[in-house]
C-alpha cells in the first residue's frame, strides 16, 4: 500500500527560516563602528562580533542535518530557532564586547538550524517536477537577503542605534519560532540518518581524499575570503574614505549583484566551456581584482568608485567559482554527497571566518582585507590545483 504523501510546510515560511541565519550576519555589519564606540571596544574585537558567527554557521552545519535525521526535523529546528532567539535577546542586552561576542556565537549556532533544515524541508516533501522550483526560489532568497540586510542595518544604526538591529532580529527569530511552532509539520523520518560510525567513515574518507580537500578549501577561499572585506568595509567606508554609516548597507547590498552575473554568466557558458577552467579562471580573475586594490592601498589611491569597482570584479568571480567549486568538491566520491556537501559547507564558512578574523589584525582595515582576500585566492589556485591533478590520477 502507497504511503500517504507528508504534508507541505508553507513555502513562504521556510523561505523566512532559511533567511535567518544570514541575514543575522550581514544586518549587523553595518553597525560595527558606533557599537565600537558605545562599547569602548578595538576594531578587532568588533569584527569577532562577524567572524565568529561565521564560525558558529560553519560549525552547525556539521551537525544539524544529521541531527535532524536521528531526532527529526521539527523538534531540531524548534531548538534552533529558541537558540537563535535567545541569543539575539542577550545579544541586545549585552553590557560589553566579550558577551556579546559569546551572545552572536549561540545566535549563529541556532541560526544555522534554520539555514539548513529550511532547505531540508523543502527537499522532504517536494515532488521531483517541484523540488528545482522550491532550491531555486530559496537560493534567490539567500541572496537577496544578504543584499537588503546590510540597507536595513545601517538605516536602524543611523536612526535608532546598533542595539535596534539586533532587537529586530531577536523579533525576527521569535516570530520565526512562533509561526514554526504552529504551523511546521514533520517532514523527515526520525532514525533515518546514518550512525555516528557511519558518518565518521564518510567525513575519514573525505578529509583524507587530495581531490575533495584541494576543492573545499579552494572553494572555500575563492569564495567566502570576500568576508575580510565584509567585516572591514564599515571601518574603511565610514573612518577612511568619511562615508555616513548609512551608505555601507548599500555598498556592501551592491556586491550581490557582482555574484548574480557571476552565477549567470557561468550558466550560460557551461556546456560550451569545460567546468574546470571556468573555475580556475573565474579565481584568477578574482585574485587580480584583490591584488589591484591592495596596490591601491599601498599607494593611496583609495576611493569608493576604486573599491567598489574592485570588489564588483571580486565578487564576479565569486559567483562564477562557486557553484563549480561545489559540484566538483560533492561530486569526488558519490556515494556520500550529503557528508561531503556538510563538508563542503563547514570549510566554506570556517575560511570565511578565518579570513574576517585576520582582517582585523593591525591598524589599517584596507590594507588587511586585501592583502587577506590576495593571499585567499592564491591558496585557491593552489587548491585547484592539487585537486585536478590528483583527480586526473584518479585519486
Amino acid at each position: 500500500m502507497a504511503q500517504p504523501r507528508r504534508r507541505e510546510p508553507p513555502l513562504w515560511l521556510l523561505v523566512l527560516i532559511t533567511l535567518s541565519g544570514t541575514m543575522a550576519m550581514h544586518m549587523f555589519v553595518p553597525a560595527l563602528p558606533e557599537a565600537a564606540a558605545d562599547l569602548g571596544a578595538s576594531v578587532a574585537a568588533m569584527q569577532a562580533t562577524i567572524s565568529l558567527y561565521i564560525l558558529g554557521l560553519a560549525a552547525g552545519q556539521l551537525v544539524c542535518g544529521p541531527l535532524s535525521d536521528r531526532l527529526g526535523r521539527r523538534p531540531t529546528l524548534l531548538w534552533g530557532l529558541g537558540l537563535f532567539t535567545l541569543g539575539g535577546l542577550v545579544a541586545a542586552l549585552a553590557p560589553g564586547v566579550r558577551l556579546l561576542i559569546a551572545a552572536r556565537l549561540f545566535q549563529a549556532l541556532g541560526g544555522c538550524a534554520g539555514l539548513v533544515l529550511g532547505r531540508a524541508m523543502a527537499r522532504d516533501t517536494a515532488t521531483a517536477d517541484d523540488v528545482v522550483r522550491r532550491m531555486a526560489l530559496l537560493t534567490l532568497m539567500m541572496m537577496t537577503g544578504p543584499a537588503l540586510a546590510p540597507l536595513i542595518g545601517g538605516l536602524l544604526a543611523s536612526t535608532l542605534g546598533w542595539r535596534a538591529i539586533l532587537v529586530l532580529l531577536t523579533g525576527f527569530g521569535l516570530a520565526n519560532l512562533l509561526l514554526s511552532w504552529r504551523l511546521l509539520p514533520e517532514t523527515g523520518q526520525r532514525g533515518s540518518g546514518p550512525g555516528a560510525r557511519a558518518l565518521w567513515r564518510a567525513w575519514r574518507g573525505l578529509l583524507t581524499s587530495p581531490a575533495f580537500l584541494g576543492y573545499a578549501i579552494g572553494g572555500g577561499c575563492a569564495t567566502t575570503s570576500m568576508y575580510a572585506f565584509v567585516a572591514a568595509a564599515p571601518f574603511v567606508f565610514v573612518a577612511e574614505l568619511h562615508r555616513p554609516v548609512e551608505e555601507v548597507g548599500l555598498y556592501l547590498g551592491m556586491l550581490i549583484l557582482g555574484m548574480a552575473c557571476g552565477n549567470l554568466l557561468i550558466g550560460r557558458l557551461l556546456g560550451r566551456v569545460r567546468a574546470e577552467g571556468l573555475m580556475v579562471g573565474a579565481n584568477l580573475l578574482s585574485l587580480a581584482s584583490a591584488a589591484t586594490l591592495l596596490g591601491a592601498v599601498l599607494l593611496g589611491r583609495l576611493s569608493v568608485p576604486v573599491v567598489m569597482g574592485l570588489m564588483l570584479v571580486f565578487t564576479f568571480g565569486v559567483g562564477m567559482a562557486s557553484p563549480t567549486a561545489l559540484t566538483k568538491a560533492v561530486g569526488v566520491d558519490p556515494k556520500v554527497i550529503g557528508s561531503a556537501s556538510g563538508l563542503y559547507g563547514f570549510s566554506q564558512m570556517a575560511v570565511g571566518a578565518l579570513c574576517s578574523a585576520l582582517a582585523g589584525i593591525g591598524p589599517d582595515p584596507a590594507l588587511a582585507a586585501a592583502l587577506v582576500m590576495t593571499l585567499a585566492s592564491l591558496c585557491a589556485q593552489l587548491g585547484f590545483w592539487v585537486a585536478l591533478r590528483r583527480e586526473g590520477r584518479g585519486a
